[in-house]
């Protein structure tokens, strides 16, 4: 993938380019918990985003995108939001290092990468991210990786319009080999575990369902948390968010919710628990209680937080009659995308045949099955 960008950037603009590049990442467990100030534990995987990038000398921001065969080029000068929907996650990060007056000079950029598009493994923040941190290194603007993060997630609300938490840039850039990272997306505090694969493997299996209601409803459930929120703060001014408080506490206010903002509050501050929880487990290397908080997940993500979709559901299912899964859930926004699985590596064929033995994408086609390696986050490639 990387010499094809590299040749696509040649052929193109006649010069050899810096290259880049950027990681999709998984979230073992704490899901909807970032945008409510909580924990989550993503990872950075082995599927990523490239940058082929180079100073033009003119005032021009000039893109190629190489997975869709498409142009973009906008002046220096004229930095907004576009019609084309795959150029906002590039223009809104320029955007951003703009507002901060930092100097970002016409640059042509060739772009492509092996995240799957709209299978949660973020495949946008994977390209905020890369971009931020090509043009950081291009440029020496001085950001941290944290800062870095920021700008992606600001360019991702303003631009792409989806008010995403911190975690899928703060993965794409901060990830550790071998590594998950226990985030707290309040104090931004990061705690790498151990993630000691070698009797288990990290297998995505993607529903072929494109999240097409992710970005209003994610939008609808913000509303909604903040809504409990809201009627907390009437009896403690001091809570900010969901993570200030306990389920004994919030059980205490239950009779003053609305079912559905009640739902959408338990579910948050129980998965949050199970983030803790599988911090312990990992620490213990207790694999068996860490899948059992996977599969505690997911149904808080089905019934309370109501985000999956039935493709979603029978993937799960299907494991549940799997005695080498340890666990499993949806993975992502929701609506679609991938489930992820830990599986005894002892099984892990067998595991690919069963899933694909009983399920079919709504296209009637065989389901994409990702075996994922943990890896670094953002780098620049030396080529």
């Amino acid at each position: 993938m990387v010499e094809k960008i590299v040749d696509a950037f040649r052929n193109r603009f006649g010069s050899n380019p810096y290259v880049f590049k950027a990681p999709g990442r998984v979230n073992l467990i704490g899901e909807h918990t970032d945008y409510n100030n909580g924990f989550v534990m993503p990872a950075a995987i082995n599927r990523y985003a490239y940058f082929a990038l180079k100073p033009n000398g003119q005032n021009l921001y000039r893109f190629h995108a190489f997975d869709f065969q498409k142009d973009y080029t906008t002046p220096t000068h004229r930095i907004e939001p576009s019609k084309t929907h795959w150029a906002n996650y590039l223009l809104g990060v320029i955007a951003q290092m703009v507002t901060d007056r930092k100097d970002v000079p016409g640059f042509d950029c060739v772009f492509g990468g092996d995240v799957p598009i709209g299978a949660g493994m973020s495949s946008s923040a994977a390209i905020e991210s890369g971009l931020a941190f090509a043009l950081n290194q291009l440029y020496s603007l001085g950001y941290s990786r944290m800062q870095l993060a920021h700008l992606a997630q600001k360019a991702e609300h303003q631009y792409a319009g989806v008010k995403c938490g911190i975690m899928d840039q703060f993965a794409s850039l901060h990830g550790m080999k071998d590594h998950v990272l226990k985030l707290d997306c309040l104090s931004l505090e990061f705690e790498p575990f151990e993630l000691n694969m070698d009797n288990h493997s990290i297998i995505l299996v993607n529903t072929g369902v494109k999240h097409s209601l992710a970005s209003s409803e994610y939008n609808k459930r913000r509303q909604e948390c903040q809504a409990g929120v809201d009627i907390l703060k009437r009896s403690n001014g001091k809570v900010q968010s969901l993570r200030d408080i306990t389920l004994d506490e919030l059980m205490a206010h239950k009779q003053e919710f609305d079912p559905v903002v009640w739902s959408r509050c338990s579910y948050v501050v129980e998965e949050n628990e199970r983030v803790t929880n599988a911090g312990k487990a990992l620490i213990n290397k207790d694999f068996n209680t860490f899948g059992k908080l996977m599969y505690q997940s997911h149904y808080g993500l089905k019934d309370k937080y109501q985000v999956s979709c039935p493709e979603l559901d029978k993937l799960v299912a299907i494991t549940e009659n799997l005695d080498y899964v340890l666990g499993s859930r949806m993975m992502g926004g929701g609506f679609g995308g991938c489930t992820i699985n830990l599986v005894k590596n002892s099984h892990t064929e067998a595991f690919i045949e069963e899933v694909t033995r009983q399920y079919q994408t709504p296209e009637g086609h065989t389901p994409q099955t990702i075996t994922c390696v943990i890896s670094n986050g953002a780098e620049q490639i030396e080529y």
